[in-house]
């Protein structure tokens, strides 16, 4: 912040300007991400409002936890792998799984 410009007058300044901030009572905020989820705990929640735009600012307790991917294996990239490499079902479809889908890459992985 400023140095030496009480809450009160900051508070005053910003108003003049069109600047309101409040501060909201949440339990915890949650980022989800592509591969991650960012988790909040007891945070200290500010919304801003500017020139019609709505700005969050967050602080506390920060924790990432990471998605696990899963993949959908088709019957028929099973059947595929199955009659490529010989193997039976749950070998094909456990070499899909480990390839994260990849025909080629669980074919020649069963191949070895």
């Amino acid at each position: 912040m400023m140095p030496n410009i009480d809450p009160r007058t900051l508070k005053s300044m910003m108003a003049k300007m069109g600047i309101k901030s409040s501060e909201l009572n949440a339990d915890k905020v949650v980022i989800s991400c592509a591969d991650k989820d960012i988790v909040i705990t007891d945070p200290q929640v500010t919304m801003i409002e500017a020139q019609g735009t709505k700005s969050f600012q967050i602080a506390g307790t920060i924790t990432e936890n990471e998605k696990s991917v899963s993949i959908e294996i088709s019957e028929d990239d099973v059947k595929m792998v199955m009659e490529s490499s010989g193997a039976s079902e749950d070998d094909a479809r456990k070499a899909l799984e480990d390839s994260n889908g990849d025909i080629a890459k669980a074919i020649l992985e069963l191949k070895k």
